[in-house]
């Protein structure tokens, strides 16, 4: 079950790219634990905190378009690793921002470079899947989770040693950074086609097969933005717990996900993709509950964490299954796919910040349950590659 676990980590190109997806979600992960921060440094409440959120969204969406013409023009991996640095100088700057207005937009920035970083990094897995014959797609997704659980514990520890945000965010910057400088040689040795750069990440209107994943992906995005974006707020408003205490949610959320997928690219091929959605949304809407109807620190950090057990090979599944859509170009599928998955990621954290100004963060957080439910049902209907 762990020898592609041994291939991964012996294999150059696919250890490289596990970096550049582990430091995504190092940088993410610090971000979201920062954000209860943002919230008190800006008084918002909970609906213009998800407005405030929604300048990642609505500029990656727009992204999406220039990201084909990015990724044509300078290729995948320089895409890449570009795109990964210029990520890293942009996460820096939201939480210190003296304005609000300065906050959002560099907030937009972000957004911008995580559409091109995104959709470069994963063409690039799937070019070693290709002409490597090696299955890598979930464990570099599982590198992510990985990287967003370590970047929420460091940013729990710091907050609760009172460390300020901008020495925080130097030290982020400067480990991402040294990574990308260690990792780049690898990265630029993965083989690339020129057809990849020519018909390559092309968003196309999805295909009837390709709507059917795409509504799974919005279930599953949607979740994965909401954990993201309101455990630590959650942990803070709801559970009340120590500062210490307010990323661990969002860590034992990340440290099954990465468990799920780093086991991902072994048992996807052996129970089968269907299978492995429909329990992956009915853990979801359990966890949901737990955390949602038992609101301690204990119950909470178990409960998203079965909450990422069971979106862990979401990604993987639909990223690798749009990849293979018969009768669209190279990439086409993916590109299109990483749209609408971006646009539920970081636009579902906006609705749920309007929901928990109206009624409450726990109702608002709960109905995502609802969604698990959802994908379950969709699972076991669509057609999958």
């Amino acid at each position: 079950m762990t020898a592609h676990l041994r291939t991964y980590f012996s294999h150059s190109r696919s250890l490289a790219l596990g970096g550049v997806f582990a430091s995504m979600g190092f940088l993410f992960g610090n971000w979201v634990t920062l954000i209860p921060y943002v919230k008190v440094k800006f008084s918002l409440d909970d609906a213009q905190l998800g407005v405030l959120l929604l300048s990642m969204p609505f500029v990656s969406t727009l992204m999406n378009p220039f990201t084909t013409l990015i990724i044509n023009r300078f290729g995948m991996k320089n895409a890449t690793v570009y795109g990964l640095l210029a990520m890293t100088l942009a996460y820096a700057l939201p939480v210190n921002m003296p304005y609000l207005w300065l906050a959002a937009l560099t907030l937009a920035l972000v957004g911008a470079t995580l559409s091109t970083t995104n959709v470069a990094m994963n063409t690039c897995v799937n070019a070693i899947e290709q002409h490597e014959r090696l299955n890598i797609m979930s464990t570099s997704h599982g590198m992510f989770s990985a990287g967003g659980m370590l970047g929420a514990a460091l940013a729990s520890t710091f907050i609760g040693l009172k460390i300020p945000a901008l020495a925080h965010m130097a030290v982020v910057s400067g480990l991402v950074l040294g990574l990308i400088m260690a990792i780049r040689p690898a990265i630029f040795s993965i083989y690339e086609e020129k057809t990849v750069q020519t018909e390559g990440a092309k968003f196309a209107w999805p295909s009837r097969v390709l709507v059917g994943m795409i509504a799974i992906s919005l279930c599953t995005n949607i979740t994965e933005g909401t954990m993201a974006d309101w455990t630590a707020v959650f942990m803070r408003d709801v559970v009340k717990t120590d500062d210490f205490f307010i990323g661990w949610a969002f860590s034992g959320y990340a440290f099954l996900m990465a468990a799920g997928r780093f086991l991902g690219d072994s048992f996807i091929p052996k129970y089968g993709t269907k299978r492995i959605l429909v329990v992956g949304g009915i853990l979801t809407s359990a966890g949901i509950l737990l955390a949602v109807l038992w609101p301690h620190t204990v119950t909470a950090i178990v409960g998203f964490g079965l909450v990422g057990a069971g979106v862990s090979c979401g990604a993987p599944i639909l990223y690798g299954s749009a990849a293979r859509v018969p009768g669209m170009a190279k990439g086409a599928g993916l590109a299109t796919m990483n749209t609408f998955s971006i646009a539920g990621f970081l636009a579902g954290p906006a609705i749920i910040g309007f929901i928990s100004n109206a009624v409450s963060l726990s109702i608002a957080v709960g109905l995502v349950a609802i969604l698990g439910l959802i994908w379950a049902f969709l699972a076991s209907k669509v057609r999958l590659y």
